[in-house]
């Protein structure tokens, strides 16, 4: 039976762990607090262990899901019980393949880089994932497989990491933030709150599917809705004047940008 464990268990690690089938997969976590991560290992129905010496050293896999700024510290920590034979995989937002091969200080170390997102909590997670050379045909695929567990995997050139990371991490809170706003509009004229969000999520979530579905260009969809002199153009031309493909496109710059900076 392969074995995983993961060091730090927040909510994306929670929710990887959730989906996993644990009659195929040995789970091992580890945290800060040893009381707190064996309730969680309770929880999850996995095993908790003391240290993440000892995480490290029983598994094949070794998932390090937890923040950028203490994964310096997290690879001091398990260094010694590193060997080639087992396989780092990184969550962590910043730190490049280069980044981590450094830290870990061993060579010929196999490293898969992922990023997932929140989604993963409902099993719809978008995941980018990339690998150095070191790592074997059968790790890679292990590695998919814990995440296509919680939603779809993509194969991303690692330059392209902090794009995706601003277009699947991060957007989420801006995809939720125009749910909200155009809910609030719905209470501006009249309907109840739960009920404009309750149609507003129901119609995005619809949309996007629309979008995959169908094969079109968005503005092909557009197009479609926007009947000449009608309702769906005005608000359109509203938004153009407004900056709203630009200040969309502002976003996600700013946020390659702090990616980029993180270390």
């Amino acid at each position: 039976m392969k074995t995983i464990g993961f060091i730090g268990v927040g909510k994306m690690a929670t929710a990887i762990i959730s989906g996993l089938d644990k009659d195929k997969f040995k789970v091992f976590i580890s945290g800060r607090d040893i009381k707190k991560t064996k309730q969680q290992a309770k929880d999850l129905q996995v095993s908790a262990v003391s240290s993440h010496h000892e995480l490290v050293e029983k598994s094949d896999l070794i998932v390090l899901s937890i923040k950028p700024q203490v994964l310096p510290k997290i690879a001091d920590e398990i260094l010694s019980a590193l060997t080639a034979k087992k396989t780092i995989l990184s969550i962590a937002a910043g730190y490049t393949l280069s980044d981590l091969e450094h830290l870990m200080a061993l060579e010929n170390m196999p490293i898969i880089r992922v990023m997932p997102n929140i989604n993963a909590q409902i099993g719809r997670s978008t995941s980018a994932i990339v690998k150095n050379d070191f790592v074997s045909d059968d790790s890679y695929a292990f590695a998919k497989a814990v995440f296509e567990n919680v939603g779809s995997v993509h194969e991303v050139a690692e330059k392209d990491f902090p794009t995706f990371t601003a277009l699947a991490g991060s957007s989420p809170a801006y995809i939720y933030m125009f749910i909200d706003a155009l809910s609030r509009a719905g209470v501006l004229h009249g309907m109840s709150k739960e009920a404009s969000l309750s149609i507003v999520a129901d119609t995005v979530a619809a949309s996007a599917e629309m979008v995959l579905q169908s094969g079109e260009n968005p503005w092909t969809l557009v197009d479609q809705v926007s009947s000449p002199g009608g309702t769906t153009i005005a608000g359109v031309v509203s938004l153009e004047q407004n900056r709203f493909v630009a200040t969309v496109i502002d976003a996600i710059t700013a946020t390659i940008d702090k990616e980029k900076g993180l270390i």
